[in-house]
């Protein structure tokens, strides 16, 4: 769904199971930190609110949104996880990396999801400019770190 039509901090939690005894890892890419620093911070409040603990989330950094899709493996390898939130930013450039980013952390959080049998929803940013990701990092379309705690705790909830 198009981002313009939907503010990403808005969802449905009627069907929200207890997380208070759940176990969450955020990995969050450093490259574009002004913009997943904020991303985080919405995705750490949206468990925090729906009962989470503190002590049970752990934040791990990745140097770009490439290297999220190890760092979510490294994270989900470990039993006492029960879901990961992947943060990140990927802006279109003169060439087509963006594209080549955005297949690659799709397809790879993917697997990683299937692989693990758990939740590993994707934060990620992918827009044409600045002003696009930082109105999609709390601006006028939400918060998209909100919106990825919110499909984990979802998720978990299925």
């Amino acid at each position: 769904m198009a981002t313009s039509l939907k503010n990403l901090s808005e969802y449905s939690q009627d069907k929200f199971t207890d997380i208070s005894d759940k176990t969450f890892g955020i990995v969050v890419a450093e490259w574009h930190d002004d913009i997943t620093s904020v991303l985080c911070q919405g995705a750490i409040d949206t468990l925090l609110k729906h009962g989470a603990q503190k002590e049970n989330i752990f934040v791990n950094t990745v140097p770009g949104s490439f290297e999220l899709t190890l760092g979510a493996q490294f994270l989900a390898m470990q039993e006492e996880i029960d879901a990961v939130i992947c943060i990140g930013v990927v802006i279109k450039g003169d060439t087509k990396h963006d594209d080549y980013i955005n297949h690659a952390v799709a397809n790879g959080l993917t697997i990683v999801s299937l692989k693990f049998n758990k939740p590993v929803s994707f934060g990620l940013v992918t827009t044409n400019n600045l002003e696009q990701a930082l109105d999609r990092a709390g601006g006028k379309h939400g918060n998209k770190g909100v919106e990825a705690a919110a499909a984990a705790i979802g998720m978990l909830s299925f």
